[in-house]
């Protein structure tokens, strides 16, 4: 085809091109394959014909110079806010801006302050004689702190589910002034059903969080929980463990003992409620953390589950944030504030806030924002109980030339701060072919400089055999747990998701369901929707990664796992 070829012929095989991609009909190495899920045994012998077929080459590591300046890089980190986090427009020349959480911001029950600041915006209300609005954007509790505390974007005001988060704002640098102390009431807790909240009363005689934890930590029962660093619901739990095993001292030796205890038999800590009540369902949690308005708005939780509350209330405060943009943005704050005083209950009500649950005691220990701030670190330093070994498996088909692929690098690069130099990590490249890069090894400064070099020479070319890559990398982590059998085996892949070589998906499912490997996914700029079915096998999470956010969404992911 080179020197012209015949058009018709060339037809031809564009459409056979077009059948392998679109139809899914590329290579599946003529092996057995099965849907099902199979045993860890089984899994691992078809495991190893795969890889033989796939006859992965060895790369050679080069070493790269690793930054170590031990600064904060929030600021770098943080995505630049775009307008499809903007859920309510202003619609007057004077307004305020609101971050507020997603339990707040969203569609039907979840909308309560977003249908608020539409009607406030719609009723023409007037301060000093001049009409006001409010711009409204979902932003999650933790990047709130993040946003005020490094002003690589201050809003006029902040609501975060709870207190906690105002405090560690305020620990960081932040001038905050209270607006509403309550916009809406809500409170966390552990969903659980029936049996296992009856089981806990006969272990422990209780069904709290201190019956949860020492029952975790006895092997006898497992829980979710989401990420502390950014999650409300996570970060209470964290906060209420804690106080569990020495109240008034988050922080101390004891605390933290019992702390690494429970962390063993925690499988992953998800990154949103949704992923970790898809796990529920599939039988990985026998209780979870939620909050009671979402609890009840979702039917098949109220009818199945029981709701066991814990922790500080989230009150859902609204506070003013000094430094914003909006010019005499604090009247227009109370404005709003007033106006959802005098005609929100209704809504509130509706939507499923304002009512406390039955059995509710809140926790009385008044904590500092730094001692909350150390609670994270406490968590991020004593969360991997067994280190983690990671092999991190990259795109770098032709499809990812460009922008993923320079962005894909950047990623990786910056992850090395955040990754604990306890776990083990290794690299693997894919295109048509899959090339070992970096072997397994524990993440020292050592294997930080080959990881540094290995990732900044990678170039894009070639096709897409993303799950011949997975396949390589489960035999590499099944190989090395076997001399090395305490460690927690994760898989990383960043791709753009459009694979057209090698293996199918369905080929490899039952060998992920049988050896049981969590595999979490960056979509770069193409379909999530593969990336997100690869994910879900294991309960890992995937990430729709445009090109701004992936470097912050990453370090969330590796702060909560890493």
């Amino acid at each position: 085809m080179k020197n012209g070829g015949n058009f018709i012929v060339m037809v031809l095989v564009g459409i056979v091109a077009l059948a392998f991609i679109f139809g899914g009909l590329f290579a599946s190495r003529n092996l057995k394959k099965t849907d099902k899920a199979i045993t860890k045994e089984n899994a691992a012998e078809t495991l190893e014909k795969y890889v033989k077929h796939i006859e992965p080459a060895e790369g050679t590591p080069v070493k790269g110079a690793v930054e170590y300046s031990g600064s904060d890089h929030t600021y770098q980190e943080l995505p630049d806010l775009k307008d499809d986090s903007i859920v309510v427009r202003e619609t007057t020349g004077r307004f305020a801006e609101i971050f507020a959480s997603s339990e707040k911001t969203g569609d039907g029950k979840n909308g309560f302050l977003r249908e608020m600041a539409e009607e406030f915006n719609a009723a023409g209300i007037a301060v000093d004689g001049e009409k006001v609005s409010i711009r409204l954007r979902t932003v999650s509790s933790g990047q709130q702190v993040d946003y005020v505390a490094s002003g690589k974007y201050v809003p006029d005001a902040i609501s975060p589910s709870n207190d906690l988060f105002v405090k560690m704002a305020e620990d960081k640098g932040a001038q905050l002034s209270y607006i509403s102390n309550s916009v809406v009431e809500n409170y966390a807790g552990l969903v659980m059903k029936k049996k296992t909240m009856g089981d806990l009363k006969e272990l422990y005689g209780a069904a709290d969080v201190k019956a949860a934890a020492q029952a975790v930590s006895d092997g006898k029962m497992s829980v979710g929980y989401t990420n502390p660093f950014s999650s409300a619901a996570g970060f209470n739990f964290l906060v209420t463990l804690l106080d569990s095993y020495d109240t008034g001292n988050i922080t101390s030796d004891k605390a933290v003992a019992a702390f690494r205890a429970f962390q063993k038999n925690i499988p992953f800590v998800a990154m949103t409620t949704g992923q970790m009540v898809d796990a529920a369902k599939n039988g990985s949690f026998d209780m979870f953390v939620s909050e009671y308005q979402s609890y009840k708005s979702d039917g098949n939780l109220s009818k199945n589950y029981v709701f066991v509350p814990y922790g500080f209330p989230h009150n859902n405060p609204l506070v003013y944030v000094k430094g914003g943009k909006g010019q005499g943005a604090q009247k227009v704050l109370e404005a709003f504030s007033d106006y959802m005083g005098k005609n929100g209950k209704s809504l509130a009500k509706q939507d499923g806030f304002n009512e406390k649950p039955e059995g509710y005691q809140a926790l009385t220990a008044d904590y500092s924002g730094s001692e909350l701030v150390d609670a994270q670190a406490l968590y991020k330093e004593n969360k991997d109980s067994k280190p983690v070994a990671c092999i991190f498996v990259t795109d770098v088909s032709g499809s990812m030339d460009g922008e993923p692929i320079q962005m894909l690098k950047n990623s990786l690069s910056n992850a090395i701060q955040y990754i604990n130099k306890e776990n083990h990590i290794g690299l693997i490249s894919y295109s048509d072919d899959v090339t070992i890069e970096l072997p397994l090894a524990q993440f020292d400064m050592n294997q930080q400089s080959y990881f540094k070099g290995t990732v900044d020479r990678l170039s894009a070319t070639g096709g897409t055999a993303t799950f011949d890559g997975v396949c390589v990398a489960m035999k590499m982590l099944s190989d090395y747990m076997k001399k090395n059998p305490d460690i927690k085996p994760m898989i990383f892949v960043l791709s753009d998701g459009e694979t057209n070589a090698g293996y199918r998906l369905e080929d490899i499912s039952p060998i992920m369901k049988g050896l049981k490997i969590p595999v979490y996914t960056i979509c770069y700029n193409g379909d999530f929707d593969a990336m997100e079915k690869l994910a879900a096998i294991n309960e890992g999470v995937s990430i729709n990664a445009d090109t701004d956010d992936v470097v912050y969404q990453l370090k969330q992911l590796f702060n909560a796992n890493m």
